[in-house]
Protein backbone atom coordinates (compact mmCIF):
# COMPACT_ATOMS: atom_id res chain seq x y z
CA UNK A 1 0.00 0.00 0.00
CA UNK A 2 1.34 3.02 -0.96
CA UNK A 3 1.23 6.70 1.09
CA UNK A 4 -1.34 7.99 -0.74
CA UNK A 5 -3.71 5.21 -0.75
CA UNK A 6 -3.14 4.89 3.33
CA UNK A 7 -4.07 8.40 4.16
CA UNK A 8 -6.96 8.01 1.68
CA UNK A 9 -8.26 4.83 4.24
CA UNK A 10 -6.84 7.28 7.16
CA UNK A 11 -9.74 9.71 6.41
CA UNK A 12 -12.73 7.61 5.18
CA UNK A 13 -12.40 5.78 8.92
CA UNK A 14 -12.33 9.15 10.31
CA UNK A 15 -14.78 10.46 8.50
CA UNK A 16 -17.51 6.95 9.61
CA UNK A 17 -16.42 7.83 12.91
CA UNK A 18 -17.39 11.29 12.48
CA UNK A 19 -20.96 10.61 11.38
CA UNK A 20 -21.95 8.21 14.28
CA UNK A 21 -21.22 11.96 16.32
CA UNK A 22 -24.09 13.29 14.35
CA UNK A 23 -22.04 17.06 14.46
CA UNK A 24 -20.56 19.17 12.41
CA UNK A 25 -17.45 18.47 10.27
CA UNK A 26 -14.58 21.04 9.80
CA UNK A 27 -12.29 19.35 6.91
CA UNK A 28 -8.77 20.32 6.18
CA UNK A 29 -7.43 20.28 2.47
CA UNK A 30 -3.82 20.88 2.27
CA UNK A 31 -1.84 21.14 -0.76
CA UNK A 32 1.78 22.36 -1.41
CA UNK A 33 0.83 26.18 -1.84
CA UNK A 34 -2.48 26.35 -0.02
CA UNK A 35 -4.94 25.76 3.03
CA UNK A 36 -8.38 25.13 2.42
CA UNK A 37 -11.20 24.33 5.46
CA UNK A 38 -14.57 23.95 5.14
CA UNK A 39 -17.81 23.16 8.01
CA UNK A 40 -20.34 20.81 6.36
CA UNK A 41 -23.44 20.04 7.47
CA UNK A 42 -23.53 15.88 7.02
CA UNK A 43 -27.23 16.10 7.58
CA UNK A 44 -28.62 18.39 5.60
CA UNK A 45 -25.42 17.86 2.96
CA UNK A 46 -24.53 21.76 3.06
CA UNK A 47 -21.15 24.06 3.57
CA UNK A 48 -21.97 26.27 5.88
CA UNK A 49 -18.40 28.17 6.23
CA UNK A 50 -15.54 28.04 4.28
CA UNK A 51 -12.30 29.88 4.59
CA UNK A 52 -9.08 29.11 2.45
CA UNK A 53 -5.50 31.13 1.49
CA UNK A 54 -6.77 32.40 -1.65
CA UNK A 55 -9.79 34.14 -0.02
CA UNK A 56 -9.95 38.26 -0.71
CA UNK A 57 -10.73 38.97 2.97
CA UNK A 58 -6.69 37.58 3.36
CA UNK A 59 -3.94 39.49 2.25
CA UNK A 60 -0.72 37.88 1.75
CA UNK A 61 2.72 38.70 0.60
CA UNK A 62 3.74 36.62 -3.04
CA UNK A 63 4.23 33.49 -2.00
CA UNK A 64 3.97 33.16 1.44
CA UNK A 65 0.79 31.24 1.59
CA UNK A 66 1.54 27.21 2.46
CA UNK A 67 3.22 27.81 5.72
CA UNK A 68 1.90 28.07 9.09
CA UNK A 69 1.59 31.58 9.27
CA UNK A 70 -0.76 31.72 6.73
CA UNK A 71 -3.02 28.55 8.06
CA UNK A 72 -3.12 30.73 12.00
CA UNK A 73 -4.89 33.21 9.71
CA UNK A 74 -7.19 30.83 7.53
CA UNK A 75 -7.80 29.34 11.03
CA UNK A 76 -9.06 32.78 12.48
CA UNK A 77 -10.81 33.25 9.87
CA UNK A 78 -13.18 30.07 9.90
CA UNK A 79 -13.51 30.37 13.51
CA UNK A 80 -15.07 34.16 13.22
CA UNK A 81 -17.35 32.70 9.96
CA UNK A 82 -18.58 29.96 12.17
CA UNK A 83 -19.25 31.87 15.14
CA UNK A 84 -21.34 34.20 12.97
CA UNK A 85 -23.27 31.00 11.66
CA UNK A 86 -24.25 29.91 15.19
CA UNK A 87 -21.57 26.78 14.70
CA UNK A 88 -19.24 26.68 17.94
CA UNK A 89 -18.93 23.19 18.22
CA UNK A 90 -17.45 20.69 15.16
CA UNK A 91 -15.60 17.61 14.89
CA UNK A 92 -12.03 18.34 13.31
CA UNK A 93 -11.36 16.10 9.91
CA UNK A 94 -7.87 16.29 9.40
CA UNK A 95 -8.20 13.71 5.94
CA UNK A 96 -5.65 11.27 6.87
CA UNK A 97 -2.74 13.89 7.47
CA UNK A 98 -0.44 14.07 10.59
CA UNK A 99 -1.40 16.11 12.98
CA UNK A 100 1.54 18.23 12.90
CA UNK A 101 2.91 21.51 11.42
CA UNK A 102 -0.18 23.70 9.07
CA UNK A 103 -2.89 21.16 10.24
CA UNK A 104 -1.82 21.70 13.77
CA UNK A 105 -1.68 25.47 13.29
CA UNK A 106 -5.05 26.01 11.75
CA UNK A 107 -6.43 23.99 14.76
CA UNK A 108 -5.01 25.77 17.34
CA UNK A 109 -5.78 29.06 15.94
CA UNK A 110 -9.32 28.00 15.14
CA UNK A 111 -9.62 26.94 19.13
CA UNK A 112 -8.84 29.87 19.95
CA UNK A 113 -11.03 31.57 18.03
CA UNK A 114 -13.88 30.37 19.67
CA UNK A 115 -14.43 26.97 18.32
CA UNK A 116 -14.50 23.74 20.11
CA UNK A 117 -13.52 20.07 19.19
Amino acid sequence: MDKGTARKKRGKKTRKRIATLRIKRMSVHRSAKHIYVQIFDEKLETVIAAASTVDKELQFERGKTGNTGAAKKVGELIAKRALEKGVGRVAFDRGGLKFHGRIKALAEAARQGGLEF
